[in-house]
């Protein structure tokens, strides 16, 4: 397994690949991996002759500094666990890489319909910085198919509209969401969870099963069902932001009639905030 910091030795190897017909997959990633992040390079490598992953923390998608500084750090330990899946290549940018003239000067992304909306109206910002970095990612590494995960699935569809709008060429899929014995979906800030917390956490995930087979069974009055599952959370000790019934494709309000849903929620437990979701299909 290759590691690289530079974009000149990251394309210098594209290059080589190119020049032997090889097709890539590309993982982008904050580090801190887990399982979840592991299946996304397994996915990658049914899709792909070759994988790269990135491992980069990028500061422009954070809109609290603290929570920038204490996001974990794991580089020895990822590096090990990519080597332990086979991946080919890891590149592992620093800022500096990323952003050369400095974040002030760097031209933004915004992805409109997806910044406007559930975690964008709770992280202000977030999601031009989410979108700005994958865009750059993806002109370093020329990839003919990204793999993103599922639990950060307003993030996914985000990625495919820019994708879509900007003509890009690389074909976006998502990735199944990983999730411990509990239910609780994967995730880095999982760590962030005390023992007890970890267990409680479960529930978020519970809310929203509830939410579907109430869904499943005919009930028709979104807002309700939403408030209940709200309430609910505040009462196992969450702070929630949001749980929301949307149309899968767009997550635009659900309205009656709609058939492919998503549920999803946001919410504070200690020091994390969780987020997760799930499909319900009426049809």
């Amino acid at each position: 397994m290759q590691s690289v910091e530079s974009v000149e030795a990251l394309r210098q190897q594209i290059k080589q690949w190119r020049s032997e017909q090889l097709s890539i997959a590309f993982v982008p990633t904050m580090g801190n991996l887990h399982q979840g992040h592991l299946s996304l390079v397994n996915r990658a490598q049914e899709l792909a002759d070759k994988v790269v992953v990135s491992v980069f923390v990028n500061p422009l998608q954070f809109d609290d500094k603290s929570d920038l500084s204490a996001y974990p750090r794991t580089l020895i330990t990822d590096l090990e666990q990519l080597e332990s899946v086979a991946c080919d290549l890891v590149f592992t940018p620093t800022a500096d890489v990323i952003y050369p003239n400095g974040m002030e000067e760097q031209s933004i992304i915004t992805v409109p319909g997806m910044d406007d909306k559930l975690c964008g109206q709770a992280r202000p910002g977030h999601f031009d910085g989410v979108a700005t970095v994958v865009a750059k990612l993806f002109n370093m590494v020329q990839a003919d198919v990204a793999v993103f995960g599922e639990k950060d699935y307003q993030q996914l569809l985000l990625i495919k509209k820019m994708v879509s709008d900007l003509n890009i060429p690389i074909n976006i899929i998502g990735g199944t969401t990983h999730r411990e014995e509990s239910g609780l979906a994967m995730s880095s800030r999982n760590q962030y969870l005390t023992k007890q917390q970890r267990g409680d956490a479960a529930g978020l995930y519970q809310s929203l099963l509830v939410v579907k087979e109430q869904l499943e069974q005919g009930e028709e009055d979104f807002s309700a069902l939403e408030q209940v599952a709200f309430e609910n959370l505040q009462a196992l000790g969450f702070v929630p932001d949001y749980v929301d019934i949307r149309r899968a494709d767009n997550l635009e309000q659900a309205k009656i009639g709609d058939k492919s849903l998503r549920i999803l929620a946001a919410a504070r437990l200690g020091n994390a905030r969780l987020i997760d979701n799930i499909a319900c299909n009426l049809a």
